[in-house]
């Protein structure tokens, strides 16, 4: 086990979301809503913001109405420039309510990253280079989004969680609850108001992934518990019934955006998810003007991302999945930045238990216990599983990049700054590793059953198919 000298901080998981307590941040993990938010996302502005609504309703390249917006026209920037006022006050006469401060976050970043990349959006529609984006930044949009920014516990940018995807979606029907058929885009860059369009289908997909979260959460809330007790018998049912369940149905949820998001329709709204840092629009960063604080200084910040969720960083630190120690594990470790304060406090306490608690050695059989030798055996199978949960996730997500990016674009990094060739592979390729080394701890062939013996062929051969992927890709784009 860990040392016990400094026992890790508890964390309160909420069992109850209270989606009618204005007082706390929209995002708290629970076993009820998972990583979602705790209720679904503010629609509707107070009145006092009506210029803006007015802005971002008219934003998309097609608009609710279907007919062509301010970026289909490039007048965005104009349009900004000349009609929205400064409304920060307003923020801060809403500033206790902290949802509503999580909705406007979310449309000024909508507006910022479309000011922003206006520019290079129509530049990509010519078939030309993306070139340089707008680099500074009024401060009709940077004061406003720098103090929603400060009120949310994000960073004043566009996030995945805080504005993107998990605050982006209103329900058709309430009633009928987070069925994908129900789910409905808030904002959009292009044609994402129209539900049956790629980039509704982006988004939503992420929404319907997240929807299974609460079995994730609680399972390794109930995984940690039967550690302090050392009941195996719990344990085996929090990740099998619970985690394992869990993540088969995200999985499931996953492999839907093939047909709901079309990779040849992906790089035209991809445009406006870029962030700052490590992308040649923004060599030199954006200024924020009026913002006192940064004295001047430019700003760079990550983009969108949706490796910036929660759910296979928390499996990271609860099945303590090794990474290596390159660059391309700092920028993983980056990320975690951007992503809601209570996720993020969360995953680090999960890591930190398991740690103390010595879970992994536990339940692998590290430790001079006596107990049932095929409850042991079980317990590493189920291990092995969702090891092998994670190994799909993250094939997958490669298999989204080599079609939706790589074969699209020669465009050398990811919205949120990371190589596109090398850096998911990097965290693909730490699961496999790990895979081998617990299957062959266990005995290797013929000791976990057939199933068991059936995954690892499959990590054999995508081990050796991700090796030569991504030799070719890095030798056609000249990436060492």
């Amino acid at each position: 086990m860990g040392s016990l000298s400094n026992p890790v901080t508890p964390f309160n998981v909420l069992t109850d979301a209270k989606p009618d307590d204005t007082s706390l941040p929209a995002f708290m993990v629970s076993t009820t809503r998972g990583f979602l938010p705790r209720a679904d996302p503010i629609v509707t502005l107070p009145p006092e913001f009506d210029p803006l609504e007015s802005i971002l309703q008219r934003m998309p390249v097609k608009t609710a109405s279907g007919e062509p917006g301010l970026l289909a026209e490039g007048k965005l920037g104009n349009v900004v420039l000349s009609e929205l006022p400064d409304l920060t006050s307003h923020i801060d006469k809403y500033a206790p309510n902290l949802p509503l401060m999580n909705a406007l976050y979310r449309d000024y970043s909508f507006l910022l990253s479309a000011f922003l990349l206006e520019p290079c959006h129509l530049r990509f529609i010519k078939g030309e280079p993306y070139g340089l984006a707008r680099d500074v930044l009024p401060a009709n949009i940077a004061r406003p989004i720098k103090r929603c920014a400060e009120l949310t516990g994000f960073k004043p940018f566009m996030e995945y969680a805080g504005s993107y995807a998990l605050y982006n979606y209103r329900l058709a029907k309430p009633p009928s609850g987070l069925s994908y058929p129900n789910l409905r885009l808030i904002r959009a860059f292009e044609h994402g108001l129209d539900p049956s369009s790629s980039e509704a289908g982006f988004v939503l997909v992420h929404i319907a992934m997240v929807s299974h979260s609460p079995l994730l959460v609680s399972g390794c809330v109930n995984a940690l518990s039967s550690a302090t007790s050392r009941d195996r018998s719990k344990l085996n049912t929090a990740l099998g019934e619970e985690m394992l369940t869990a993540l088969r149905n995200i999985n499931r949820s996953m492999e839907t955006m093939w047909q709901k998001s079309k990779p040849g329709s992906y790089t035209s709204f991809r445009t406006f998810i870029f962030g700052i840092t490590s992308q040649s629009m923004f060599p030199d960063g954006v200024l924020y003007e009026g913002i006192e604080e940064y004295k001047g200084e430019r700003q760079s910040f990550r983009g969108e991302s949706g490796a910036n969720d929660s759910m296979i960083p928390l499996m990271d630190s609860l099945l303590s999945i090794p990474m290596p120690e390159t660059p391309l594990t700092e920028i993983l470790k980056d990320f975690r930045q951007y992503r809601p304060s209570n996720h993020r406090d969360f995953i680090k306490y999960v890591a930190e238990r398991q740690d103390e608690l010595g879970i992994k050695r536990w339940a692998l059989g590290g430790e001079e216990e006596e107990e049932e030798e095929e409850e042991g055996r079980e317990t590493r199978r189920l291990w092995l599983r969702l090891l092998d949960q994670v190994r799909e996730f993250r094939w997958r997500h490669w298999c989204f990049a080599r079609e939706y990016i790589l074969k699209q674009t020669s465009h050398p990094t990811a919205t949120g700054g990371s190589p596109i060739v090398t850096w998911l592979p990097n965290q693909l390729g730490a699961v496999l590793a790990e895979m081998e080394k617990i299957y062959g701890e266990g005995g290797g062939r013929g000791k976990l059953g057939e199933e068991i013996e059936g995954i690892m062929d499959l990590v054999g051969r995508q081990r050796e198919m991700l090796e030569k992927e991504v030799r070719k890709f890095c030798e056609e784009r000249g990436v060492n």
